[in-house]
C-alpha cells in the first residue's frame, strides 16, 4: 500500500500540463492595483520546477484570490513560455520580470505569494516588496506565503541540522533518475516542512529564508512569523516612534500550508 501511495504521488507530481496561449505583457507603468491586497505569482514554470510539484498550490492560490477578489499578477521571464503551468491563463496582469523583480508600483499592504524558486527569483520578489513598502508611510504589513505553491533547492538547510540527512534522502527519492542540473532537484516548501516536522525547527528554518526586513524597514516595526495552525513567533518587538502614539506598526510573515485549506495564526 505504501509503495502504491508513493507511486501515485510521483505520477501526480510529474503530470503533464497545458500551457497558456500567447499573450502580451502589461507595461509596468499601466499596472493598477485596486484594494489593499494583491497576489504575485513568480515564474511558476517547469523551467525550474521540473516536477511541477508546485502547480497544485499555485492553482489553488489563484482560485483563492479570485474568490476573494484579490488582483493577480503573473511575473514571467524570457525562458520558454510553454513551460508556465498555471491553470488560470487570465490574470489581471502579465508582467515581464527577468529575475523576479517587481517593476511596477506596489501600494497594497497585504501581498500573497505563490510560485517561484525560494532562494532565487522569489527572493528577489520578496526583497522588492520590502523595498517598495519602505518608501511608503509606516503601516501594518503582511506577506502571506502559500507553501505548497513555492519550490526550493534547500540551500539554507545546513549539514548540522538534525533533519539534513532526511531532507537529502527525500530529495534523492523524488528526483530519482531525473536529469541533473537546475531544472529538477527541488521540493515544495510544504514538503520541506514535512521533512523537518518539529515546529521549533520549522520556525528556525523559515526565519533563515525570510527577506532581510532588518536591512529594509525601520527598526520600530514589530515583526511576527506565523505558520498554519501554530502560535505566531515574535522576531522583533518593535517600538513606538517618538513622534507617534499608539502601537508600533506590525510586519507579519504568514506561512500557509495551502490555499486549499487556509488555517493559520494571524487570520485573514
Amino acid at each position: 500500500m505504501q509503495r502504491l501511495a508513493f507511486l501515485a504521488f510521483v505520477l501526480f507530481s510529474s503530470g503533464s500540463h497545458a500551457s497558456c496561449p500567447e499573450h502580451s505583457f502589461t507595461d509596468p507603468a499601466q499596472v493598477r492595483i485596486d484594494g489593499d491586497s494583491v497576489m504575485i505569482v513568480t515564474h511558476a514554470s517547469s523551467n525550474d520546477d521540473g516536477r511541477i510539484a508546485s502547480k497544485f498550490g499555485v492553482d489553488e492560490a489563484v482560485r483563492y484570490a479570485r474568490k476573494h477578489r484579490i488582483p493577480v499578477i503573473y511575473l514571467q521571464d524570457d525562458r520558454p513560455a510553454d513551460r508556465y503551468f498555471m491553470e488560470d491563463c487570465k490574470p489581471d496582469y502579465w508582467v515581464f520580470s527577468e529575475g523576479g523583480e517587481i517593476p511596477f508600483d506596489l501600494t497594497a499592504s497585504h501581498v500573497y505569494i505563490a510560485g517561484g524558486h525560494l532562494e532565487m527569483c522569489l527572493a528577489v520578489t520578496l526583497n522588492d516588496v520590502l523595498q517598495k513598502w519602505a518608501k511608503n508611510p509606516r503601516r501594518n504589513l503582511t506577506l502571506s506565503f502559500f507553501m505548497d505553491g513555492i519550490f526550493s533547492n534547500g540551500k539554507d538547510i545546513e549539514e548540522s541540522d538534525p533533519y539534513y540527512k532526511d531532507y537529502m534522502r527525500f530529495m534523492q527519492i523524488v528526483n530519482y533518475s531525473r536529469p541533473a542540473g537546475e531544472y529538477f532537484p527541488k521540493l515544495t516548501l510544504l514538503e520541506t516542512m514535512g521533512v523537518i516536522v518539529n515546529e521549533t525547527r520549522q520556525y528556525d528554518y523559515l526565519t533563515r529564508v525570510l527577506p532581510r526586513y532588518d536591512r529594509t524597514l525601520p527598526a520600530d516595526y514589530r515583526v511576527e512569523l506565523s505558520m498554519s495552525g501554530a502560535r505566531p513567533k515574535l522576531l522583533q518587538p518593535g517600538k513606538k516612534p517618538a513622534d507617534q502614539r499608539g502601537r508600533p506598526p506590525v510586519l507579519r510573515f504568514a506561512f500557509i500550508d495551502s490555499a486549499d485549506n487556509i488555517n493559520y495564526a494571524g487570520g485573514e
